[in-house]
């Protein structure tokens, strides 16, 4: 008789819970309540059109209920309770506070509006990718430059372009400086681990699109906080990158220049970070309603976190 050959069977591959369909406005709530909640966050989800700002929850109760009033919307005592209200959420706290909430939030399955960074190690910056993946909920990481329309353009406009050479780019905030009065320069976190990791994700999100994944790094420390940068991409460009909080505030400003085939082109200047937030809510939401990963997402951030934390290392080694 004929023997008959038996196929192996094949594991089964785990299938993603399905999300409920998102209502024509998402309900979105805001875990944070800081200066950065207060300027940015809260005002651009209030006047959303596309989405209902539907609570505010704080590690401090009495500025989760102070912002929320000013906002017309109910402040949560209970983190839970908000994320099973919320169809997303935003987040506007500290790094290593934001990591771990995020990832909670994703497993209650809101679709999650990040800020940069997203964690200030590697391992809890991947606890929210697997919590991404597992869920299968949207994410974006809000990178100013990625969002503000006029940037925005001008790096997808680079992109097609091509050709570039190098790249030099410099952010030197003086929030540190003697005599600055920032809302910000009270956080600790900022304080802690410097420009490097408050203004270098928004360098990285500029150049990566442009220049490729960054296969090489170098970095030196300067004065106070600053950090030198040089990086090798993926097609073959190189780029330099200086970091600061702590510059003189005459000498403070952003700057990023390509040089390439085309010639230079110099990043253009955008109107503040309320507008881009705006752009970041309504990108959140077309990535929760196609199924399609928006390219600055949790994974996005998540590369930016791997960058951040070698450079680092490299700028502290002996």
């Amino acid at each position: 008789m004929a023997k008959h050959s038996t196929l192996p069977t094949l594991p089964t591959l785990p299938t993603l819970p399905t999300l409920p369909t998102l209502p024509d406005r998402p309900r979105i709530g805001l875990l944070g309540t800081g200066p950065w909640a207060a300027r940015t966050h809260a005002p651009a989800l209030a006047a959303h059109e596309g989405s209902v700002f539907h609570g505010v929850w704080g590690r401090r109760p009495e500025a989760a209920a102070e912002l929320a009033a000013a906002h017309g919307t109910r402040a949560y005592d209970d983190l839970d309770a908000l994320l099973d209200a919320c169809d997303a959420v935003a987040l506007a706290l500290p790094p290593d506070v934001q990591a771990p909430l995020a990832a909670r939030a994703a497993r209650a399955g809101c679709h999650l509006l990040l800020d940069k960074p997203l964690a200030t190690t590697v391992e809890a910056a991947r606890e929210v990718t697997e919590a991404v993946e597992e869920t299968g909920v949207a994410s974006i990481v809000f990178c100013t430059l990625r969002f503000a329309p006029e940037t925005a353009r001008w790096i997808e406009e680079q992109r097609a372009t091509g050709g570039w050479y190098v790249a030099e780019a410099r952010w030197l905030g003086s929030l540190y400086a003697p005599g600055a009065d920032s809302p910000y320069a009270a956080s600790p976190w900022r304080r802690e681990k410097g420009g490097l990791w408050d203004v270098g994700p928004h360098v990285l999100s500029v150049l990566v699109p442009i220049l490729g994944d960054v296969t090489r790094v170098r970095a030196a420390k300067g004065p106070d906080d600053t950090h030198h940068l040089v990086l090798g991409h993926a097609t073959g460009a190189s780029s330099t990158a200086t970091l600061t909080l702590s510059a003189p505030p005459a000498a403070a400003g952003a700057s990023l220049t390509l040089h390439g085939t085309a010639g230079s082109a110099t990043l253009p200047p955008w109107d503040g970070a309320r507008p881009a937030y705006t752009e970041a809510i309504s990108a959140l939401l077309a990535a929760a309603r196609t199924g399609v990963p928006h390219p600055c997402d949790a994974h996005f951030a998540l590369r930016l976190t791997e960058l951040l934390t070698e450079a680092e290392t490299r700028a502290t080694a002996p």
